[in-house]
């Protein structure tokens, strides 16, 4: 681990620590056993208020990649949880973020800019944890935004690689009541877009179990769906479900929420207690959007157990604690397209937006609604061929033949 000593403008974005490839290897040793086992994570440690922000990315030192992901402000429940490690965080969500990276150039997918710089791109993620004070709505949130881009700014400078934030968790209205978090990061940063990802990487969700039910001839209007998560993915994924009459059972921990849904949509959505009763009923699909850790082992289980359920998919970030879970389901004869392939409608988004930007081109947030329309084809030739060989080829190694085909 390298440590450095800098400032810039006037505001002490440092001290910086550099964690080398063997060093974040050796904190989240599952790295290895991915396509691109190195990254780098700058970790910038405030040095009066005790703010982290854990920049992690694929892209070498110098390389001047695009390296893309979030910025998250890590949720409270997040960071209390046992064993948090804000590097560790940052590291398991760049992984999922290269893995997108990866099976969009599978796939093909994603709009005209972003196909065109595919090559440049890599997986990475930003995340901060604040204190109670400097939450976005807190008295200090502007002062520790104000760091975070004096530490964008530095990253960028002191890594040789490019940064492409977006939304994610934690952000929303700050203290002065009318500033949206994200209008001021991309006030401040080049890289920092806000564009509503939520729409669509809800619409590729919405795609790819379309397309994946379809190809066991299971149209959506006899299709009954489990939906766990109702955020801002999940909502549009229910929309897009009910319109389709499908018929959609969810579960959302808000309570708040569930009953706004209830009221609007009459739709059947139930507490977190009742995860088991839903993994048990007679359903076709699981769709997943929660904020993580909702495919643990005993969940993949019930999966595997249930005889109707047969398509497993979603964009829930860090969904399966123990990879093991994906094995469990597909020997239960469960099709399940990994969260990172249904995810990648965000990543592509932000990524087309940046180079909008950049090149002075224009950005519609429509054109990416219909770029999603490939995840349908694509999640139906991938489950067709995961059928035919009767489950002796996974997703991933069926979705890498059919983009090679």
């Amino acid at each position: 681990m390298e440590r450095v000593t800098l400032s810039e403008d006037g505001l002490p974005a440092f001290p910086l620590d550099i964690l080398q490839p063997a060093d974040t290897q050796a904190l989240v040793p599952a790295l290895l056993d991915t396509r691109t086992p190195n990254v780098w994570v700058y970790r910038y440690t405030h040095p009066d208020l005790g703010w982290l922000l854990s920049i992690a990315t694929h892209g070498e030192p110098g390389s001047n990649k695009l390296s893309l992901g979030g910025f998250r402000i890590a949720p409270a429940a997040r960071v209390e949880s046992p064993g948090y490690d804000n590097d560790a965080e940052a590291i398991g969500l760049a992984m999922g973020m290269e893995e997108k990276v990866h099976w969009s150039r599978v796939i093909r997918a994603g709009g005209p800019l972003a196909r065109a710089h595919v090559s440049q791109l890599v997986g990475g993620k930003c995340v901060l944890h604040p204190t109670v004070d400097s939450r976005v709505g807190q008295p200090r949130d502007f002062q520790m935004l104000d760091w975070a881009l004096a530490c964008f700014r530095d990253f960028e400078r002191a890594s040789g690689v490019r940064l492409n934030t977006g939304q994610d968790l934690g952000h929303g209205v700050m203290s002065d009541g009318r500033t949206r978090s994200l209008d001021y990061l991309g006030r401040g940063f080049h890289g920092c877009v806000f564009s509503d990802t939520s729409r669509p990487t809800g619409e590729g969700n919405f795609y790819i179990v379309k397309g994946m039910l379809d190809a066991l001839d299971i149209p959506l209007d006899r299709a009954r769906i489990g939906l766990i998560g109702c955020g801002n993915i999940g909502d549009w994924v229910l929309r897009r479900l009910l319109d389709a009459e499908a018929t959609v059972t969810a579960i959302e921990a808000r309570e708040d929420r569930r009953e706004s849904l209830r009221t609007e949509l009459g739709a059947d959505v139930r507490g977190a207690d009742h995860k088991s009763e839903l993994l048990s009923s007679e359903i076709d699909a699981l769709v997943v959007n929660a904020n993580g850790g909702t495919l643990d082992m005993a969940t993949c289980r019930a999966i595997a157990a249930n005889p109707r359920l047969r398509v497993v998919c979603g964009s829930e970030n860090l969904a399966m604690p123990d990879p093991a879970g994906a094995e469990v389901m597909r020997a239960g004869g469960t099709v399940y397209a990994p969260t990172e392939f249904g995810g990648m409608m965000g990543y592509l988004t932000a990524i087309e937006e940046y180079y909008a930007n950049h090149e002075r081109k224009p950005f519609e947030l429509s054109s990416m609604l219909e770029a999603a329309k490939r995840l349908e084809s694509a999640g139906h030739d991938i489950t067709m061929m995961v059928r035919e060989s009767e489950f002796e080829l996974s997703f991933e190694e069926a979705a890498e033949k059919t983009g090679s085909g």
